[in-house]
Parts: structure tokens; C-alpha cells; sequence
């Protein structure tokens, strides 16, 4: 166009930007940035929102930011697309604090600030926030809906992830694939298997998201068998399965502990559909041969991948000779681990046990103090119960909560024997 008699517009640039956006490509999208200023349009205001749009989108926050600070009124959208680029970047406490500046918000600013949270696994805050929405009357999307039932199914939330549930069908939102598949995640994070087939074997409409989901719930919830054969049905129907497919049934191959069905899936994978496999399906198959002890051919598998092993493939091939107490494998395979990912803390813990398992102990003690010298930190154990369709979130060795007391004192009244 530009090479062309006919010369862009106004309107023409913010489409320009919004492609550019979606690429993520803010780089070069700022060549075009430096066009609209030669030419005097940086006040237009649709023109400047994709602007700030498309940096924030790229995740260039610094250039998304000086061209917000620069607008003397801002509008929703110029809001809106900051705090969807500050969330996605993870400055989701810097994005809550535009939020509560906002003089007027849209639904769409409730549904970014409530998927920047989810996004960032602030939960709790996602969830909390939503009642704030409700009780200011603003009425939630299908976008809304599926944020909270990402939220619901990382807390393991059932209570909350049903009645959001409800409300969806109560409020006849519109049950596309995309909200469908969000339910039956949901359902089977929160191990209600039953109500997450109900949903699968009711849905108007089955995209291949709702496949895998279902899969991999029951791959993951000791339905093996039936994730099985949920696959087949797969493979039956209009749809053809995908690279996550596949990891679903390896994945329920790995708890059958059915390494022939696994080498066979592979295979398919890779001689019927020409999938390349990821690092994912070799750790799945290292997985399944580790749990089956055999050590050699998994390591030997790693070796032969056409893609750069990672530290957590090497991690599961450690598990593994921790398992069986295979101290040669294991000390190679935790080289690699603490090579690639030294700040980590597994590789070493788990080479200390193993070689603690074989009576060598001066050797596991060398692990522990290398550790310290690296300065590598083990994530702390989380878990979480709902009560009351109240969330209760506790840290291993953690003391935060407000009943931390009386819950130390039950347990050793329990007879429990406890370390701080």
C-alpha cells in the first residue's frame, strides 16, 4: 500500500498495530510507531490505544507505559490494554494498582485484572475479585467465567468450581468449546472424574481441547483404562488426536505401568500421524521404562532425542534410579540435572538419597554441603483444603496461618510427631 498510489489513512494504522500486537513483533511495529509521529497522529486516540496495545502485547512495558504516561486523558482501552500487558508480564500488583485508579471500568478491565491473577497464580485474589465484581453489579462473560474455573481447578476448589458451573448454565452463557473444556478441566483437577464425564458426554459440541482434557483427567485420576479408551473413541470420530493427545495416553499408559501400549503409542504417534515427539512424550516414555527399571534403555532414549534434553527429563530419570537404587545411572543422570538447572534444589536432594539408600554417606553429606554452596533452595510443599467454600492454602514447616496453633496442637494430641 505504502508503494502504491492509494496511501494509508487514519483508520488503516490501527489495524496495522493490532497485527502487529498479535505477533508480538512490538519491535518492528515500532518503525511504524515513528511513521505515525513524522506524520502527526500520535493523538489520535484509536491510533495511540493500539499503540499502547501492541507494546504492552509484545511485553515492551517501558515503551507501552512512556506512551500512556504521555496521554493527557486516558480512556478505558488505554487502561484496559496496560493492565493485560503489566499482568502478562507478571507486574500484576502494578496492574491492580491501575485498576483501583480507573474511574470507570468495562467488563473486559474486570476480566483482564481477573485472568492477570489467575495468569500469575494469585487464586484467592482472582476469586475474591470476582465478588467485588458482583457486588458492584458489573455482569461477568464467558471470559469470566473460564478465568474462574482455571482458578477453581488450580485450588482443587469443587464447591466454587460447581457453583460457577451452575451460574454458567443459569445465565445460559453460551457453552463453546473454549468454556466446555474449561468445566471438564476443572472437574477433573478437582478429582470429580463422574461430573466431568457427564459434562464430556452431554457437550452440544466436542473440540478436540475437550478430548484431551477428558484424557488427561482420566489418565491422571486412576481411570486409565478408560482414558484409553476415550482415545480410540478419538480416533473414531470426526477429530484427529494431537501432540496433547498423545501425552494424555502415554501419560495413562505410565500409571498402568504398560510399557508395550506405550512403545506402541509412540510409534503411532510418530509413523501414523507424523507427530514429532516434544520433550514431553520422551519424558513420558522415560517415565514409563524408569517405572518398569529399565534404566539403561531410558537413558539411552534421552541420548538419542533429536531435541536438547531438559533438566526435568533428567529429573525423572533420577526418580526412577532413586527408586530401583541405581547409583551409577543416577550419578550421571544428576550431573546433567545440576548442570542444567544448578539453583535447583531436586537434583541434589535426590542424588543424596540415593546414594543415602546405599550406605554412602559421605557421598550423600558432599551432595547436601554442595547444595548449600550453590545456594540452591528446595520449593517449600503446598497444599490446599476447601472448607466451607473457604480455601485454606498451608507451606511445608509454614506458620502463617491464623488457626496455626490449635491446628499444631490437635496433631500432637493426635499423637503425631511434628518438627518445626
Amino acid at each position: 500500500m505504502l508503494y502504491s498510489e492509494v496511501q494509508p489513512q487514519r483508520l488503516t494504522y490501527p489495524s496495522v498495530f493490532k497485527a502487529y500486537a498479535q505477533l508480538g513483533a512490538g519491535h518492528v511495529g515500532a518503525q511504524l510507531h515513528g511513521r505515525v509521529l513524522k506524520l502527526g497522529l500520535e493523538k489520535d486516540q484509536f491510533i495511540r490505544n493500539t499503540i499502547i496495545y501492541m507494546y504492552a502485547n509484545s511485553g515492551l512495558l517501558s515503551d507501552a507505559r512512556r506512551v500512556f504516561d504521555e496521554v493527557m486523558e486516558l480512556d478505558v482501552v488505554a487502561f484496559n490494554s496496560m493492565i493485560m500487558g503489566l499482568a502478562k508480564c507478571g507486574e500484576v500488583d502494578e496492574s491492580r494498582r491501575l485498576f483501583d485508579s480507573m474511574p470507570t471500568r468495562t467488563t473486559v478491565t474486570w476480566n483482564s485484572m481477573i485472568s492477570g491473577y489467575v495468569r500469575n497464580g494469585k487464586l484467592m485474589e482472582a476469586l475474591e475479585l470476582f465478588r467485588k465484581m458482583q457486588e458492584e453489579g458489573v455482569e461477568p462473560s464467558e471470559f469470566t467465567m473460564v478465568s474462574l474455573l482455571n482458578a477453581c481447578a488450580f485450588l482443587g476448589t469443587l464447591q466454587f468450581g460447581e457453583w460457577v458451573h451452575d451460574y454458567i448454565k443459569r445465565n445460559h452463557f453460551e457453552l463453546n468449546v473454549i468454556v466446555l473444556t474449561a468445566i471438564i478441566d476443572m472437574y477433573c483437577k478437582c478429582g470429580s472424574i463422574e461430573k466431568a464425564m457427564e459434562v464430556f458426554e452431554a457437550s452440544p459440541i466436542r473440540g478436540l481441547s475437550c478430548w484431551n482434557s477428558i484424557i488427561i483427567g482420566l489418565a491422571l485420576n486412576g481411570y486409565e483404562r478408560e482414558a484409553i479408551d476415550y482415545f480410540s473413541k478419538l480416533e473414531s470420530s470426526n477429530l484427529k488426536p494431537d501432540c496433547v493427545s498423545f501425552i494424555g495416553v502415554l501419560t495413562a499408559c505410565k500409571h498402568l505401568g504398560d510399557i508395550e501400549k506405550a512403545r506402541d503409542y509412540f510409534a503411532l504417534m510418530m509413523n501414523k500421524y507424523e507427530f514429532e515427539p516434544s520433550i514431553k512424550h520422551y519424558t513420558c516414555m522415560v517415565e514409563v521404562l524408569g517405572q518398569a527399571e529399565l534404566l539403561e534403555e531410558a537413558e539411552e532414549l534421552i541420548k538419542s532425542m533429536h531435541i536438547e534434553p531438559d533438566a526435568i527429563i533428567w529429573g525423572s530419570l533420577l526418580s526412577s534410579c532413586r527408586k530401583h537404587g541405581n547409583v551409577e545411572i543416577a550419578i550421571r543422570a544428576a550431573q546433567r540435572v545440576c548442570e542444567l538447572n544448578p539453583s535447583d534444589a531436586s537434583g541434589y536432594v535426590l542424588m543424596s538419597n540415593v546414594q543415602a539408600a546405599s550406605n554412602q554417606f559421605e557421598e550423600a553429606m558432599e551432595h547436601r554441603i554442595l547444595m548449600k554452596e550453590r545456594l540452591a533452595e528446595k520449593e517449600p510443599g503446598c497444599s490446599s483444603i476447601e472448607l466451607y467454600g473457604e480455601v485454606h492454602e498451608f507451606l511445608a514447616g509454614g506458620r502463617l496461618h491464623p488457626k496455626t496453633q490449635e491446628i499444631y496442637s490437635l496433631l500432637n494430641d493426635s499423637g503425631f510427631a511434628l518438627q518445626d
